[in-house]
This record gives C-alpha cells, structure tokens and sequence, in this order.
C-alpha cells in the first residue's frame, strides 16, 4: 500500500508540473484510442467434482485489449487519464482498467520521434471464473511519440503495473495509440 500511495503523490506532484506557472498557456489537450496486446498473470477458477477451484500463480494469458484516453501536454510533459478494457475469452478472464499517467519527454518538441518514460497509477476490477476482485495499479512506461501531422500524434510504448489485487499480480502491455491534438 505504501507504494501505491507513493507512486500516486509522485503522478499528482509531476503531473501538477504540467499546468504549473507559464505552462498552462502552452499545454494543449489531446483525445485518442489505443489497442494493445497484454499479458495478464492473474487467478483463474474452474470446477472439479462440482466445486469452484482456483488456480493460483496462473502462468498468464495473452490477448487484445483497447481503450480510450484524453489528457494534456507540453513540450516536456504529458498527463493522460486512459480507460483500457481486456478480455480473453481463452481463460475467460477480463480486466477494467483506469489509469492515471505522466509522461516526461526525453527529446525537444522540434524532433518529430520524441522517446518518453512516465510513471503510471490506477485502478482494476480482475475477473474470471469464480474470481472477481478490485484494487489498485501502479508502475511505469516508456516509448515513442511521432508527430505525424501538425494535429495527430501516434504513440508506441510499453506499460508494466503491478497490482495489490489478490487474485492479480501484473499486467504488461505493447501499445499503440492515436491521438488528436486540439
């Protein structure tokens, strides 16, 4: 739980920097959509001689998951709320996901590849047979930006959170999204 905490005043703290003194007039808002392919280590359950039996430390599951975002950035920052959805009808198993993230900029806004790391905390509901379970999320991502036209930015990283869920430990994800600058 301490980490959690800490990893959310750390988000709110940089994330504060965006809108902080003469930035405000500089950031400008963004929405988009994402698409990923994650892996999911979380519990899966199933019956044996009629009863629910859950499987702890499940290897993992592979699958798509989508979502959309909305946040602001300026030239060294970003702040994005995004909402992800995961579902895998394999194990059946799917996750909600809300996250908070904030993003510094490694490269000035004139590069048209501009690499990013950031920090990410949020919130889960995990479910799959005879589990359902809620909690929070917190870890890190990096990846690149291109700027593809004045007003569209295409991103591609990888998002790593860990989880203070029982029945999940991680979720790490490959991710593209589109975004509109306006």
């Amino acid at each position: 739980m301490k980490k959690v905490l800490a990893s959310a005043l750390l988000c709110a703290g940089l994330g504060s920097n965006v809108s902080a003194g003469d930035d405000i007039f500089t950031s400008k808002t963004f929405i988009g959509l994402e698409l990923g392919y994650s892996e999911v280590q979380g519990d899966v359950g199933s019956l044996v001689d009629g009863e629910p039996v859950i499987e702890k430390n499940f290897t993992g599951d592979y699958d798509l998951q989508y979502g959309f975002r909305v946040g602001a950035q300026n030239e060294s920052w970003r702040t994005t709320f995004i909402f992800d959805y995961y579902d895998s009808s394999d194990n059946n198993m799917n996750v909600e996901q809300g996250y908070f993230t904030v993003d510094y900029f490694i490269l000035e806004k004139e590069s048209t590849l501009r690499p990013y790391i950031g920090l990410n905390v949020g919130y889960a509901n995990y479910e799959s047979d005879y589990v359902d379970d809620s909690g929070f999320l917190y870890g890190a991502q990096a990846g690149i930006v291109l700027a593809a036209g004045e007003n569209i930015n295409l991103d591609i990283g990888y998002r790593y959170s860990l989880s203070d869920i029982d029945s999940m430990d991680h979720i790490g994800s490959v991710v593209f999204a589109a975004s509109y600058i306006f």
